[in-house]
């Protein structure tokens, strides 16, 4: 997909605050310039929202109900809820789709959502104040994660499209790879400080994350404050002067409704996604249970884990990016796919003892977040090469939809069958998922993307790569040069 143009178009200036609209009755085409501004807005913005995502997910919020007395099912639900709602994508594209303006309805739909915590942190402010039964702030809390998830499958979609536009196809690869370096950076060091803030607090670790938590809604809002800076784009402006000829035929000559449901290589796509995604998440969300529980580290070990991972994301990120853009997305996703795949039986060799804690489970996670870097990345880019130019944000969501269902499915699945005699405990739902994660990438042998290689020249490339032969510097990359 590329980048909206088009041979008449007007750019109105920005009132104070404001990101530029693009205002015409045919597709508009983006300044340089204007992309520029708009990828180095959207970098920042990902940086804060980073901070954001710790504060009110991951580790950081499971400590916090788990001090509150959470039981194994609440603790399931926060896993599962994020991406279960995922099925109300497509009811969030159709609405995006009928506004003229992506900036706004993001701002509309993630302002909300992010100041709903304000909620949760009145509720530790009057847990302290009363002394009420803290356990029913874990039923306040599922329930504002359950309402801002709602509102993020609404807006995801949106925000997908957005940056497809804005993003010149070329340096999709690189630009998100830089971007999704700071935020890994801001992984590496924003968790390990916020636990130990949080374990230092002098009221306790449940004030603690109450006052984080604070800190963390006015950071989110700040990054949607960067956004005023990012060009706008009309969804209802459809580009078809540089749609391919077979979509173009397709658009003219099908119902649109059924475009989707009649695109057999995104059906494969899809099929790949769903199975994928069902195969990890049997596994992922139980190994920080693991640990905690059967392993029985501590939360700064495992905080120290989770910094491995994003800085083996950091590391990589941009390496991934630079060949996804020569090879293709789908041979990066097949080839680091059969890493990842194998990597739940690593932790069958996992055990209590000095080596594991210190060696073993190190190099896992610096194994999982350096080659999971390739799979996130390449997931989201090949999203955007194989959708329809004509309603890309009804693909992101359809897909989304899979993901998240599936994903959900996934993580249930995982909770019965690792309570069952038959398969031993994590450790058989580890060897199944492997499994499982193997048989996932069968469907995406068949999935045709543009300008992807055959197997034979994704290993000729591989051996021939040279980092030195990139085109662009780091720095014009993350101005968004076209």
């Amino acid at each position: 997909m590329n980048i909206l143009s088009s041979p008449v178009l007007e750019v109105l200036e920005p009132q104070a605050a404001s990101a530029p609209i693009i205002k015409t009755d045919a597709p508009p085409k983006i300044s340089k310039q204007a992309t520029r501004t708009s990828l180095k807005a959207s970098t920042i913005d990902g940086v804060l929202a980073t901070i954001f995502s710790n504060i009110t997910g991951g580790v950081l919020l499971i400590n916090f109900l788990l001090q509150l007395g959470a039981t194994p099912v609440e603790i399931g639900l926060l896993s599962s809820i994020p991406m279960l709602v995922n099925f109300l994508q497509p009811l969030g594209a159709y609405i995006a789709d009928s506004m003229k303006s992506r900036h706004w309805y993001i701002l509309a739909i993630f302002a909300p959502s992010r100041l709903l915590w304000l909620i949760l942190v009145g509720g530790i402010g009057w847990l302290g104040w009363s002394n009420t039964a803290s356990h029913e702030l874990v039923t306040w809390t599922l329930g504002i994660i359950l309402i801002t998830n709602i509102l993020g499958a609404l807006g995801s979609c949106a925000w997908f499209s957005w940056m497809a536009a804005l993003v010149p196809q070329r340096l999709r690869g690189r630009y998100f790879g830089i971007r999704n370096s700071a935020a890994s950076l801001t992984n590496l060091v924003c968790v390990p400080l916020l636990g130990f803030a949080i374990s230092a607090w002098p009221g306790g670790s449940i004030q603690g994350y109450g006052v984080l938590l604070l800190l963390g809604v006015v950071i989110g809002l700040l990054s949607l404050a960067c956004q005023f800076w990012m060009t706008d784009v009309n969804p209802q402006i459809i580009e078809h002067s540089k749609a391919k000829p077979q979509q173009q035929k397709t658009t003219r000559n099908q119902p649109e409704k059924l475009n989707i449901f009649q695109d057999i290589n995104f059906l494969k796509f899809l099929l790949y996604l769903g199975l994928w995604m069902f195969a990890i998440n049997l596994s992922a969300p139980f190994f920080n249970l693991y640990m905690m529980k059967d392993l029985a580290l501590d939360l700064g070990t495992v905080t120290l884990y989770t910094s491995l991972v994003a800085g083996a994301n950091l590391v990589m990120l941009v390496f991934w990016g630079r060949l996804a853009d020569r090879i293709g997305n789908r041979p990066l996703l097949l080839l680091v796919g059969i890493v990842i795949a194998l990597t739940p039986l690593f932790w069958l060799f996992v055990g209590s003892d000095s080596v594991s804690v210190w060696v073993w489970l190190p190099l896992i996670h610096l194994l999982c977040g350096g080659f999971g870097a390739a799979i996130d990345l390449s997931i989201t880019n090949i999203q955007m090469s194989i959708a329809s130019a004509s309603r890309p944000s009804q693909y992101y969501a359809i897909a989304a939809a899979v993901a998240g269902t599936c994903g959900g499915l996934g993580s249930a699945a995982g909770g019965y069958i690792a309570g069952l005699d038959i398969i031993a405990g994590l450790t058989g739902l580890f060897a199944l998922s492997a499994i499982l994660r193997l048989l996932a990438l069968l469907p995406l042998v068949f999935v045709q993307e543009p300008r992807s290689l055959s197997v034979v020249q994704l290993m000729q490339n591989i051996i021939a790569f040279k980092p030195q032969e990139a085109s662009f510097s780091a720095v014009e990359i993350a101005a968004g040069v076209d």
